[in-house]
């Protein structure tokens, strides 16, 4: 099973090593997908964490109860095509290429099933078409 989270760690909690404790002590593996991680700063984590149910929530269960903020990402990319000009700068940015642009038409495409709300193309959209349902 996987479960996409954003992790928000205290200041204290920035330097444990949670992605290391994840694959030793749970058995899930962690794909991050958006990092912003400093000494002495509240950290954010996006993730997607894949490994057997009860594993995952057991994994959960141990990050909580190291005040680490857990929260599921629910939210999907919508992308508004009367306003879309087909200029492919977000395809440069899209890390599973779930944005691709058709080559016999050059018309943007977009894979939902392989977007991870990573929301890296929203600012990079110079007509502001690409945006999240939340």
């Amino acid at each position: 099973m996987k479960k996409r989270l954003t992790l928000t760690f205290p200041k204290r909690t920035v330097q444990m090593p949670v992605t290391y404790r994840l694959a030793k002590d749970f058995n899930v593996a962690a794909n991050i997908i958006r990092a912003q991680v400093a000494p002495n700063q509240i950290g954010k984590l996006v993730v997607e964490l894949s490994g057997d149910i009860d594993q995952l929530d057991a994994a959960i269960e141990w990050m909580r109860s190291h005040d680490i903020n857990v929260s599921l990402i629910d939210r999907e990319i919508l992308i508004d095509e009367t306003s879309c000009v087909d200029c492919g700068l977000c395809t440069g940015v899209c890390p599973t290429q779930a944005l691709t642009l058709n080559p016999d038409d050059f018309r943007l495409n977009f894979t939902r099933s392989r977007c991870i709300v990573c929301e890296q193309c929203i600012p990079t959209c110079p007509v502001q078409a690409i945006s999240t349902n939340l």
